[in-house]
Parts: C-alpha cells; structure tokens; sequence
C-alpha cells in the first residue's frame, strides 16, 4: 500500500447506530475521511425495532460528545439533557440528524458480507502491515469491494440474539415453535399485539433487565385482565443479585426497575422457576406449548414465549481477519476481564480504548455492543469513548488514545435493558438491550446500549 493509497483509503466503520455514527464523527474531526455501511434503509435501524422502549439514561448520556459538536454547528438544538428518550425518540432527533449531517459518508442498503487482507487470506503472513483492507459489500446492485485503511465494527448483537435452550443452542422443538417465541419486547400499545398477549399464559425467560421489563409490562396487563397468567423462568438457582442496584444505583430508572420487579414477584403475581435451563420445547394436544428440563421439570400449556437471554457477537463475516478472542465471552482478549459479568456490574468497568479493542490483523477494531461479545454490561458512554480512543489512535495520537475521558455511574447490575419509570402518560418506560438496545445494546446504551446494526 502506497502513502497516497493509504492516506485516500476510508476508514470503514459498520454499522450507522449509536456506536457506528459516533466512530464517524470522531474520525471527521480527527481529520481521517470515515465510510459508514449501514444494511439497513435508515440510522438507527436496529434502535427503531424497539422504539417503543425508553431508555435507561438521559438525552445528556446518549449524545456522544464528537457528534453533539458537528451536529451544534449545523445548528442542531438537542432535546432536554434530563429527559428519557424512547427507541425512536432516539433515532428521530439525534441518529438520523446526525447521519444526515455526515452526509454522503453514510451508505444505507450497504450489507458486509466479509473483510479480508487484500490479496491474502488469514493463513499469510506478508503484507498483512502494508496492504489495505478490503470489505466485501452487498447492495441492490450487486457486489461491491471497498478499500479501507482501516476497520471499526460497530455492527452491534441485535440480529444475533441467544436462543431459548439451556446450553446456548436452540432447545429440541425450538426452531419448530418459532410463531410462540419472540426475542423482543412486545409493544403492547399496538392493539392486535395487545389481543396476543392478553388472558394468555406468557412466560418470560432470562435474568437481565430486559426480563425485568417484560416482566412489568405484563404485569400491567394481568392488572387489566386478570386471566393473562405470567411464569418467570431463571436458569440460576436463585434470585441474587436478579434484581440489581435498587435505591444505590446511580442510574435511578434502572434500580426502580428492579424494585418494581421484586414488588411483583413477592406480591404473587408471576410464577418462578428457578433452576430453569430449557432443553426441549413441544407442542401439546391444543397446539401450546410444554417446556421442559433435561431432569424432567416442566412447564405448561404455555402460549407464548418472550426470551431475554441476552445477545451474541456475528463473527462470520470476519472469518479473514485475525482476531484476537476471548474463548468465554468472544470480546477482545485484553477487554474481557474488564467486562466479565461475574465481576463487574455497568459502574465497574474500566474504561477502555484502542489498547483493550486492538487484534493482531493492523487496522481492525470492534466496538461497541459487538465488543463485549456475550457479556451484558455494554452503556452507550462506553462505546463513545471507544471510538474516541480508537479515533485517536487511527491519527497518530496513542497519548490521547491511551488517555480516559469517561466516569461512568455506580451499581446495579446489567443483563440487558429494562423499564424503569412511570410516565405522566401512565405509560411504563423501558429500555432493551445495544440497542444499542442496551445494558444494560445489545442490545441505554447507556443504558444501554442499543444494539446498532450493520
């Protein structure tokens, strides 16, 4: 690679999310020229699949500070700092102004398909520090290959989300059962959804705050029908810490979640199974269904499922590019510790930069919901000064690479998102995981962390 190849080359970022769009605007002012491939049709595609969630976090958390500058010089008024937006409140008036503002540096109905070395596969040694990257791209008018100096794959977790069964594969009968199970919180505000749900057997399945949010906005529903019947299930033996930082959290919607959890099971309104690893899912005589342990527990006539169990990194398309793993939770090998969710809680990570999301192939970085692979614990203020960091290592400036610029807030403990308060409408807000849902993307970011999308 040429000095003028390199210095021409784009930096390629993927995904247009909260993450992706933020690694751009670090990049623009950093004065490196940044290319963000979004699959989707619209910033913050993935955000807008759970709109209807609010968020953990304040407008003043999840407006990353690189772009709160570009979009100010156009003349962008944000919304309150101390208000809570919702999924798509987040995208309308900060995601898409913000793409908007990048312009042509954002490419919607652009799919990665792969990235690799150009010229070499993943066995070949030389040329791996001189030759470009090359990113393999599906639009509707075909194939594409685009050059890039370098990579930051924001393409978050939110498509990839962990099945139903125990052992992290899909139970027996799981895949056959797919019109009763959803990975997502139901907007129950849509009518036909509501009559779905409603004087049903719902069981919820997971321990992070996205559980805990389902497990509200049902509750709710039972208070209006009475016969809707709602059964928890927790693969741990006990609740723990299920119910996180409650009054100590210093993100107050994500304690009060958790105490407006813990109100309903103790009241006697949700049914727990404890102990619960799902390993087979069948249909009865009446078409619900019976869920079932490997010891022979079961529970049934159930007629809908909603799985929390959290989210997974998709590493296919990076098949050709040297990484460099975690074997447990599939994040950054020197970013694992520090996320490692029988650790840390959302307030105990450290933060962390281009040193910790580095790999062996030059020039490659996940960031992100997709950086903490399995682990829950991803904000959306992590993520920001990530691609900070990664933005500053990009343009030969390691001291502000290596350079904190974040304090992120205390306790509670994160698996995913939740809903946390009630507002002046009567409606409860939540939030999912990224996405960037979130921790907790993916998944504000900040909580969590909306999953972007690629």
């Amino acid at each position: 690679m040429t000095v003028s190849e390199k210095d021409e080359a784009p930096v390629v970022v993927v995904g247009a999310g909260p993450i992706g769009l933020a690694a751009a605007a670090e990049l623009l002012h950093r004065g490196a020229e940044p290319l963000v491939l979004e699959r989707g049709r619209q910033a913050g595609a993935a955000v807008a699949e759970w709109g209807h969630v609010r968020l953990f976090s304040r407008w003043a958390e999840v407006v990353a500070p690189s772009a709160r500058r570009l979009l100010e010089a156009r003349g962008w008024r944000g919304p309150d700092d101390d208000a809570y937006p919702t999924g798509a409140q987040w995208a309308a008036d900060y995601l898409r102004p913000l793409a908007a503002a990048l312009g042509g540096r954002v490419r919607f109905g652009a799919e990665v398909t792969g990235v690799a070395r150009r010229g070499r596969d993943r066995v070949v040694d030389a040329g791996r520090d001189t030759e470009p990257l090359t990113v393999h791209v599906r639009t509707s008018g075909g194939e594409e290959r685009i050059t890039a100096r370098a990579l930051i794959d924001a393409s978050g977790t939110w498509h990839t989300p962990n099945p139903l069964g125990g052992d992290g594969l899909p139970a027996a009968g799981e895949r056959d059962a797919a019109d009763r199970i959803t990975h997502q919180l139901p907007d129950l505000s849509d009518l036909q959804l509501r009559q779905r749900y409603a004087g049903r057997h719902v069981v919820v399945a997971g321990s992070g705050h996205s559980a805990l949010t389902a497990l509200i906005v049902f509750d709710e529903l039972a208070a209006e029908r009475p016969d809707t019947r709602i059964t928890w299930l927790l693969r741990r033996g006990r609740f723990g810490d299920t119910f996180g930082g409650g009054a100590a959290d210093q993100l107050p919607a994500r304690g009060a979640l958790g105490n407006r959890a813990r109100a309903a099971v103790e009241a006697g309104r949700i049914a727990v199974e404890t102990g619960f690893r799902t390993d087979v899912v069948e249909r009865d005589g009446h078409g619900r269904l019976r869920l079932a342990t490997v010891d022979g527990r079961r529970v049934s006539d159930v007629d809908e499922v909603v799985v929390c169990t959290g989210f997974r990194p998709d590493l296919s398309w990076l098949s050709e590019v040297r990484l460099d793993l975690d074997t447990t939770l599939q994040a950054p090998v020197r970013l694992a510790p520090l996320i490692d969710p029988n650790v840390h809680s959302c307030g105990t990570v450290y933060p962390h930069g281009a040193a910790e999301l580095g790999h062996p192939e030059p020039g490659v970085y996940l960031a992100g919901m997709k950086s903490y692979g399995r682990a829950p614990t991803f904000l959306a203020m992590t993520g920001y000064e990530q691609v900070r960091s990664i933005a500053a290592e990009l343009a030969g400036d390691p001291e502000s690479a290596r350079r904190v610029e974040l304090t992120l807030p205390d306790t509670g403990v994160c698996g995913g998102s939740g809903l946390f308060d009630q507002q002046a409408d009567g409606h409860v807000g939540e939030q999912p995981d990224e996405g960037t849902g979130g921790c907790c993307g993916a998944p504000a970011e900040t909580a969590a962390s909306a999953p972007a999308t690629r």
